[in-house]
């Protein structure tokens, strides 16, 4: 059955709704009881969660259609200095049985690709169209966000794990101002995290994990990762409606 919901969900929607699906409701319960366990390694994300600053959307297998909506309407936050830091979360119906992570890798970028075919507005000129550009990113009305994904086909890298659902994170690069990835206050923060993550999984940081502007990087690996220490090989899924 497809169905639609047009609302930006808030963290007491979850418990005064009762409209939501139940697969969100206990996915919902998972993610919230992993961000906020006092080890988990993201600070911004466990603190936002706690004060209920972040957003939360919700997608079907069969119906995308709530995705652009959901997306715009947290970008219209931004306009209010308060909400700066505030992240979206897009909670994807589970499949029927677990995926591998090529599986949902392959969703993950399917979705952006039709979040990008259905934004209206142009990318600012000077925005990098190839991913392979070391300064491209993902634009959405015109806003520059970072996406990374999280699903439960992550089995090393738990920190990428949030639950039965895969869930993609947004948050837009104003989010990062004054924590770029060459001033003091981003690398700080940055090493923070990235030890806390080492510690959660058990492994080095992903060798295609950088910070924005590393003109030996490519972002768009950094948006899926792998579940291991092997660098991502092949050309990015996403292709800019300009260069089809």
């Amino acid at each position: 059955m497809i169905t639609t919901n047009t609302a930006l969900l808030t963290k007491k929607d979850f418990s005064t709704r009762t409209d939501l699906p139940e697969w969100l409701l206990t996915e919902y319960k998972t993610f919230h009881d992993t961000v906020t366990d006092k080890t988990f390694p993201c600070y911004f994300g466990m603190n936002g969660e706690n004060k209920g600053e972040l957003r939360y959307a919700y997608i079907t297998q069969d119906d995308w259609r709530n995705l652009p909506l959901a997306v715009e309407s947290f970008l219209s936050l931004f306009n209010d200095p308060k909400h700066k830091r505030h992240g979206l979360f897009i909670f994807v119906e589970p499949f029927k049985q677990e995926g591998t992570l090529e599986a949902y890798r392959k969703q993950f970028w399917d979705i952006l690709q039709y979040l990008h075919d259905e934004d209206e507005m142009d990318w600012p000129k000077d925005a990098p169209r190839d991913p392979d550009h070391y300064l491209w990113d993902f634009t959405f009305k015109g806003e520059p966000i970072f996406v990374f994904g999280n699903t439960p086909a992550y089995k090393q890298r738990k920190t990428r794990d949030l639950g039965n659902s895969m869930v993609l994170g947004f948050q837009p690069r104003r989010i990062f101002e004054g924590l770029k990835g060459t001033e003091k206050g981003g690398v700080m923060s940055r090493e923070k995290v990235r030890q806390r993550v080492e510690a959660w999984d058990h492994l080095p940081t992903h060798p295609d994990i950088s910070h924005f502007g590393d003109p030996e990087h490519n972002e768009w690996k950094q948006f899926f990762i792998g579940d291991d220490s092997e660098p991502i090989k092949g050309k990015c899924p996403f292709t800019h409606k300009e260069l089809k």
